[in-house]
């Protein structure tokens, strides 16, 4: 597999207090990699670094073959990297549609761009029920496919996913996983997926890295780490299945 992501040896530092310390991941060319723990392991702050949200202190990042920690979180998006953040972050008061095309914002291909909505409708059809609603009356749920559609808009190579099951009823949790599944299977793009619902991550991707205290402490494929004891005893015990 052709590397699409290298994370290397990134320390990451809020004040004095490190977020980051010598962590090391990869997702390669069509790949979805779970990134496992509970709040405060460093989940989210790899995302931060990757699209340059938090600057890095030591360490690289590099995306198809070029080191990108050290430019704007602008250009890391023009280079075809799409964060769906925690947390949904709608903007409440416009429309779905007016929520969608803000995600095209670095497009200038109009055709293009109604080829990509089209696509995005089809894979949300609650989207195109609710399509002229203003985004502060959808489920928590709608709203959390609609944030990755909004994402899709950008057509990305890599989406970054910041808990999206956090907050969702359990059945649109599962939509939401299905999604996942079927956008890195049929268009190609290549996933990083955070969650704390450890079962459904490694239901759905094909490697995972789990991670303590800023650092990764066990790694390898998602299927054989389902059935690791060490992964069961810390982040498996007692949890909700997300997808099926």
């Amino acid at each position: 597999m052709t590397e699409m992501l290298s994370f290397k040896d990134v320390e990451l530092y809020y004040d004095h207090v490190y977020a980051l310390k010598g962590v090391s991941i990869h997702v390669d060319q069509g790949e979805t990699v779970a990134l496992i723990g509970a709040n405060g392991a460093g989940k989210s702050s790899i995302l931060r670094a990757i699209t340059g949200l938090a600057k890095v202190k030591s360490g690289s990042v590099h995306f198809m073959g070029s080191r990108i920690d050290t430019l704007s979180a602008s250009d890391i998006v023009a280079r075809g990297i799409a964060m769906v953040p925690e947390g949904r972050r709608v903007f409440p008061f416009m429309t779905v549609k007016d929520n969608l095309l803000m995600g095209a914002f670095i497009r200038a291909d109009k055709a293009g761009i109604r080829n990509t909505l089209d696509s995005v409708l089809e894979r949300f059809p609650r989207l195109k029920e609710r399509y002229t609603q203003p985004a502060g009356t959808l489920s928590g749920g709608e709203q959390q496919m609609m944030v990755i559609g909004r994402a899709l808009m950008t057509k990305p190579k890599l989406l970054l996913l910041d808990e999206p099951s956090l907050g969702i009823a359990p059945k649109l949790v599962q939509d939401i996983a299905r999604s996942i599944v079927a956008i890195n299977r049929d268009e190609g793009v290549s996933v990083l997926l955070v969650e704390q619902n450890s079962r459904m991550a490694l239901s759905i991707s094909n490697r995972t890295y789990a991670m303590t205290t800023g650092k990764v402490v066990i790694s390898g494929n998602s299927k054989e780490l389902l059935h690791d004891d060490r992964i069961r005893a810390a982040y498996l015990g007692g949890e909700i299945v997300g997808a099926a």
